[in-house]
């Protein structure tokens, strides 16, 4: 019903202009490989978990606010004034769907894991009575093309091997489902897996427990780092060695690397981290918030132990350092104070529709080549990562939705294009904006449309930064305009949508 109502797939094309394609992208690739992978830049993915965009001492906004001056991130301060920061980054509402997107270059709406993943052929959203929920992609993304309900592409890592990388993963993975291929990282192009594996959050961060808060609960617990069981050593720290020395020995061999190192923190649960914790308690924070900005400053810490290593090793002028996170700021729960305030000024937080559930920070350094200090307002999202490393290593860039942005990398003026959210899901908290919608935002303008009740909200963010105006009755021709281009990224994309048991979906009009 639904593919009726938007239209066939855009896979749906004639079989020569695919093979026309197919041949070219050969072509393509293998005049990549001939380029000596001595000259490839190496590249850090620094992906930080469920980070708001102000839980930070550097801003990302035009001015200090509270939340900045109440963390200390030293190496993020550094890596800004060393690089470049982008003040209007996105990633999607929830984990999977940017992780995935960040893998394969795909919009949220076309890879249809729109939602986090856990067990084999088992959604993870909640039920809404009344309603007939997507048959989304609950196995997340997989290498065989054969397991039902998961994404099949190629991903960013298999392109870098293309071109002779080291593709090295150490941290969290959750890009797919338990029992499934995409469960290890090594079926999906990553040479070496530390610590990934397919759930998305850790048992515990402390190897003296290793890493586990109770006997049954193993599903969580972080596999692969049996040595570091029982000793006086927390999960952040130890994730940071073994990239370290998994970078290090990429280089020893002579190869060019892919380090995409990614944390669970700040993902609960809120261990305390004893190296920071006790000068936030001092300063009269309540534990819950006191753990949480321990974390943080831990997380700071890899950085600047990255950071150090690259610089001590001469390799500082050859790596492309990308800092980012995957969603916004955890708010709905597990925090200390005011339930969906920890991203203020911007509205809710992580699994909503509103900028404090998608907006991130995002900054990037590669000496002689990103200017230094520099700050870009140019809106980018997470799918757009695949085609910008691909084009700045050699690889190829093609991709289905990711829009490249090396331009803007490089301090040259770049246009803008809409970012687009597809999340038909109720997330497991509730607050504003957790509810199914989807959304585009085309310059200051972004539109939101919530499935359930047919209903759009319009939003000036250059104005009005705090979604607090919602401009839907008074700019009716924008409002227009806006559904009429998320109705055609939605057809375009074949998207999977909520709707009333027994009714039509009400789509954007």
């Amino acid at each position: 019903m639904v593919e009726a109502e938007f239209g066939a797939p855009r896979s749906a094309e004639p079989a020569s202009r695919r093979a026309t394609c197919a041949l070219a992208l050969l072509a393509l690739g293998a005049a990549c490989v001939g380029v000596p992978t001595e000259a490839r830049p190496n590249v850090v993915v620094f992906l930080v978990d469920d980070l708001g965009w102000q839980d930070l001492s550097e801003p990302f906004a035009a001015e200090r606010t509270d939340w900045n001056r109440r963390y200390r991130t030293p190496n993020v301060e550094r890596l800004s004034r060393q690089g470049t920061k982008f003040t209007q980054a996105c990633a999607h509402p929830v984990c999977t769907p940017t992780r995935v997107s960040l893998l394969t270059g795909m919009a949220a709406a076309r890879h249809r894991a729109t939602h986090w993943t856990l067990r084999k052929d088992t959604p993870t959203d909640r039920p809404i009575a009344g309603f007939t929920m997507p048959a989304w992609n609950v196995n997340g993304l997989s290498s065989d093309p054969t397991t039902p309900r998961a994404v099949h592409a190629e991903t960013l890592p298999q392109r870098l091997r293309e071109v002779g990388y080291r593709t090295i993963l150490v941290g969290k993975a959750h890009f797919g489902a338990i029992g499934t291929p995409g469960a290890d990282p090594q079926n999906l192009g990553f040479d070496v897996n530390v610590a990934g594996h397919a759930a998305g959050a850790p048992s515990s961060y402390l190897a003296s427990k290793n890493f586990l808060r109770a006997p049954n609960d193993t599903i969580w617990q972080v596999p692969g780092l049996d040595a570091w069981h029982g000793k006086d050593a927390f999960l952040t720290d130890v994730l940071t060695t073994e990239a370290i020395a998994a970078a290090a020995a990429a280089r020893t061999d002579g190869q060019p690397f892919l380090l995409y190192l990614s944390h669970y923190a700040v993902h609960t649960p809120l261990d305390a981290d004893e190296r920071y914790a006790p000068a936030y308690r001092a300063a009269g924070l309540p534990e819950a918030e006191a753990r949480y900005a321990a974390l943080i400053e831990g997380m700071d810490a890899s950085l600047g132990r990255v950071l150090d290593w690259l610089d001590g090793e001469g390799l500082a002028n050859d790596t492309i350092v990308l800092f980012l996170s995957d969603n916004g700021g955890l708010s709905a729960s597990a925090r200390g104070g005011e339930k969906h305030r920890h991203n203020a000024p911007l509205r809710s937080g992580k699994g909503s529709c509103y900028e404090g559930g998608v907006r991130i920070p995002f900054a990037a350094r590669w000496p002689g080549r990103f200017p230094a200090g520099a700050v870009q307002t140019l809106p980018v999202q997470v799918e757009d990562l695949f085609p910008t490393i691909c084009e700045l290593t050699g690889a190829r860039p093609q991709c289905p939705d990711g829009h490249s942005f090396v331009r803007a990398l490089r301090g040259e003026e770049q246009p803008a294009h809409p970012l687009f959210w597809h999340h038909p899901h109720q997330w497991g908290s509730n607050g504003p904006g957790i509810e199914p919608y989807s959304a585009v935002r085309d310059g200051d303008w972004k539109l939101i449309w919530f499935w359930l009740d047919g209903r759009a909200e319009l939003y000036h963010l250059g104005r009005d930064l705090g979604e607090t105006v919602d401009c839907v009755t008074t700019e009716p021709a924008v409002a227009a305009r806006l559904c009429e281009l998320l109705r055609a990224q939605l057809a375009g994309c074949a998207a999977q949508l909520p709707y009333r048991t027994g009714a039509a979906p009400l789509i954007p009009h």
